[in-house]
């Protein structure tokens, strides 16, 4: 039998019988359905933490040199945690060490930062991320504004008191009012604010746009390290990933040389890229997505057993129709042909809506919460091709016993 010719046969069953087929659909379009919404979440939030999350804080082809790791996923027991507490301090002394071993072209910045009491005489004070940074800060985190400017070299170098501030400042310390030209105050002395950053977006409902940004030269720098010329992180970026390494390779050398460290002794000071901040986030993606394939299995394993046993009444119900059919020569394999392309269309347009059910249902979890969803095109074909899979499994048998029937028994049957 035409291939073709077996889909339309099997459409025109479908059609015909729409209500018993849409409950032979049930189980592959919940299968499916599930599966495309747990994989496309799972996408979603594995995009976020590379693009927009660990991605905006570190930055392209950018690596962070800190005491500790910035970013801390998975355990982490007591014993590190305290080893981590009495390493080094990185310090603005190590800066121009670390700089001069660079190769050309590689851009740098330094940052303190720690959750600070801001005021404004619109509104009583706010506890906010405050920053205080030197280098290129701006252009290595591409940080914009939409509104101001942000401060110029000299300001940097001569500790200018002004700030550029995130939109979530504006509403929480100048409510109805432009803040651009005027003061916040930061451990009492007056700041001018001079830009506002564009939108850094949130993750998981924690905005990123609560911040204030002043140059390092300014006193902001002793409110948020008690140390004297203590630093939280020096960022360096590369012009492109390929000098990465040799990058990453020089700091190391001229950190273990400052730290006095002697062949052998682990690093005292963390080398932080998106990459290896991510590492421990890629191996829960990888189990995430198989359970993500793997427990929808269940709601296709049930479709499955509910397509055999329809497709065996189909048999029954059809008996006396094959027997015609063998008798004007349909030979057993096409018959069990028409059988499995029946079965097959069956579950491959369950597999199909419940495609479009995933994908909407995901893009509505999107919607109403925090978790952000994507929809992984192989997840598409995964579903589509697993829908037609279990229709085939399933109508094997029905179409065997179907091409195994005696034509003159079945034309005798009513």
């Amino acid at each position: 039998m035409p291939f073709l010719d077996g889909i339309r046969l099997a459409l025109n069953q479908i059609w015909v019988q729409k209500l018993k087929s849409g409950f032979t659909l049930l189980g592959v379009m919940i299968g499916v359905m599930f599966l495309i919404t747990v994989v496309s979440i799972v996408e979603g939030m594995g995009r976020y933490m590379e693009d927009d999350l660990v991605g905006k804080l570190i930055g392209v082809n950018t690596f962070e040199l800190r005491h500790r790791p910035n970013f801390q996923m998975g355990d982490v027991d007591n014993a590190e945690r305290e080893a981590w507490r009495k390493r080094q301090r990185i310090t603005d002394q190590d800066i121009e060490p670390v700089v001069a071993a660079l190769p050309d072209g590689v851009n740098w910045s330094m940052q303190s930062e720690d959750q600070i009491t801001v005021e404004s005489k619109y509104s009583r004070p706010r506890r906010m991320q405050v920053f205080a940074v030197g280098g290129d800060y701006f252009g290595i985190k591409k940080l914009g504004v939409e509104s101001g400017r942000i401060p110029s070299a000299q300001e940097m170098t001569i500790g200018a008191k002004v700030v550029v501030i995130g939109r979530d400042v504006i509403k929480r310390l100048f409510p109805g009012v432009s803040p651009l030209g005027r003061d916040v105050k930061i451990g009492g002395l007056p700041y001018t604010v001079i830009g506002v950053a564009e939108s850094q977006g949130s993750a998981f409902g924690i905005s990123f746009d609560n911040f204030v940004i002043a140059p390092y030269s300014t006193p902001v720098k002793r409110l948020l390290n008690r140390k004297r010329s203590v630093i939280d992180a020096i960022t360096l970026q590369t012009a492109s990933a390929a000098g990465l390494n040799e990058a990453q390779e020089r700091v190391r050398q001229v950190m273990r040389s400052r730290h006095k460290l002697r062949p052998g002794t682990p690093d005292d000071f963390s080398l932080q890229t998106s990459e290896s901040a991510l590492e421990f986030w890629n191996k829960i993606k990888r189990y995430l997505v198989l359970a993500g394939i793997a427990l929808p299995a269940i709601g296709l394993v049930v479709g499955a057993i509910v397509i055999m046993n329809i497709m065996l009444v189909a048999v029954a119900e059809r008996t006396r129709e094959i027997g015609i059919r063998k008798s004007l020569g349909a030979r057993r394999r096409d018959i069990m042909t028409q059988f499995l392309i029946e079965s097959a269309t069956l579950s491959t347009l369950g597999a199909a809506i419940g495609v479009a059910m995933g994908i909407t249902l995901s893009q509505l979890i999107a919607a109403v919460s925090p978790l952000p969803a994507s929809v992984a095109p192989w997840s598409i074909v995964v579903g589509v091709m697993l829908g037609a899979g279990v229709g085939i499994v399933a109508g094997v048998y029905p179409a065997s016993r179907a091409s195994r029937l005696d034509p003159i028994d079945a034309l005798r049957q009513e």
